[in-house]
């Protein structure tokens, strides 16, 4: 009896230290904002996901939509000219850059303010110059993120200024972060902890700080900051509370996070980059990017009908890396792949060249990959040999025949000869 209670002690033991040594998983991780979403920046992978497709208010967070329309509609040097509109379009309260009407910037200077500042003018600026009227360029905004992939996103305004009507979900917010961190201009602007204006027609020369707690290591800020982090845009109204979008690397693996209703500041704590840093660690701790199949792997084989004897047992190889995102704990070993070749494959091939694809599912995740050939195939002029062949023995025939034509029109001539000579 004694011996049972001994084993039982034990065993808790052990199960309570494992516990407390394990890593977290979604059940055991604390938020204290309202919603949120974690993935990987890649696939789009989703790691965490807190209340991730309920509307939300966005606030500054939609000045990213607003930036990659900018981008893609605009050349960074063109200039755009602030007018009356834009400025009074921001109600009191709410962060500006104190652009002054009939002051002209550059696209690239609109977009540091909009986004490093947060200047809630600049967006209207770029509305105006790109889509004529603010109405249009909403229109273009929520056209784009339909594009992107939400589903439930609205916006009325450029730059968040609060409407019942302009939403979105912090999962939407994720897509167009994915969408909008795949061009270099936008990662640039965003991993910035701070800007310059050069002095213009209406304005000195302006300096602004980030106000992305993730970027800023100081004295005041040090346990908001977090050394991986890359990015991206701060939010705030009464109405959606503090929001943050941000994005963060290490080793590798790229993050992005969103963090949508958080309470205000306590004792130099931003629950805003606290949560985002909780949801950075759990993933870091508990997934890694692996490498699945190596490039020039060999994943199969074909025979070319129509190569040479030499060339046309061709290997078939992984084009480049497959690289997938999986939980630490996961045995990779027993995934199988699914291999397309294509069909008809005839020679000539180079090598090098695309002759099918592979995927793998991993974790509901489908990674595809080229497959490409090991060497050249060269194509067997076999067909040609025997047309030769078949063609000389016709001309040896026509020959064969033309001289027993010959001969046998000899031997006629010979007797009439001959029986020419008897009767003479």
């Amino acid at each position: 009896m004694k011996c049972k209670k001994i084993i039982l002690i034990i065993t808790l033991l052990i199960l309570s230290i494992s516990s407390t040594f394990s890593f977290a998983d979604n059940e055991n991780i604390t938020l204290s904002s309202d919603a949120a979403v974690l993935i990987d920046a890649s696939s789009g992978r989703v790691l965490y996901d807190k209340n991730m497709s309920e509307k939300k208010y966005p606030a500054s967070t939609t000045k990213i939509l607003t930036a990659i329309l900018a981008i893609e509609n605009c050349e960074l040097s063109d200039i755009a000219t602030v007018s009356y509109n834009a400025v009074s379009s921001v109600p009191s309260g709410y962060s500006t850059a104190s652009l002054q009407v009939g002051e002209e910037l550059t696209i690239e200077q609109l977009l540091n303010v909009l986004l490093i500042h947060s200047a809630n003018e600049a967006g209207f600026v770029l509305a105006e110059h790109i889509g004529g009227s603010v109405s249009s360029f909403s229109t273009m905004m929520n056209t784009k993120a339909i594009e992107i992939g939400c589903t439930n996103t609205h916006f009325t305004n450029p730059s968040g200024i609060f409407d019942e009507e302009h939403y979105s979900t912090a999962y939407d917010l994720a897509l167009i972060t994915q969408y909008c961190m795949k061009n270099e201009t936008f990662r640039n602007i965003v991993s910035k902890t701070s800007c310059t204006i050069p002095a213009t027609n209406k304005y000195d020369k302006r300096t602004y700080t980030n106000t992305n707690e993730l970027l800023i290591n100081s004295k005041n800020n040090s346990s908001n900051y977090y050394e991986y982090a890359i990015g991206i845009k701060t939010g705030y109204t009464s109405g959606s509370k503090h929001c943050l979008i941000s994005a963060s690397l290490k080793d590798g693996l790229e993050l992005i996070c969103v963090i949508l209703g958080a309470n205000g500041t306590s004792n130099g704590l931003s629950p805003r980059a606290q949560d985002s840093k909780t949801l950075y660690e759990y993933a870091y701790n508990n997934y890694s990017l692996k490498n699945i199949v190596s490039k020039d792997s060999k994943i199969t084989e074909t025979k070319i009908s129509n190569g040479t004897n030499d060339t046309k047992n061709l290997d078939i190889l992984l084009e480049n890396d497959i690289t997938a995102l999986v939980e630490n704990s996961e045995n990779l070993d027993n995934i199988s792949p699914e291999i397309t070749v294509y069909d008809n494959l005839s020679a000539p091939i180079s090598s090098g060249s695309v002759v099918g694809y592979v995927k793998y599912i991993i974790d509901g995740i489908e990674y595809k990959e080229n497959l490409v050939a090991s060497h050249d195939v060269i194509k067997s002029n076999i067909g040609l040999k025997i047309f030769w062949f078949l063609f000389l023995l016709i001309i040896l025939y026509l020959l064969s025949r033309l001289l027993d034509n010959n001969r046998n029109k000899n031997k006629k001539n010979s007797r009439k000869r001959n029986r020419r000579t008897k009767r003479k």
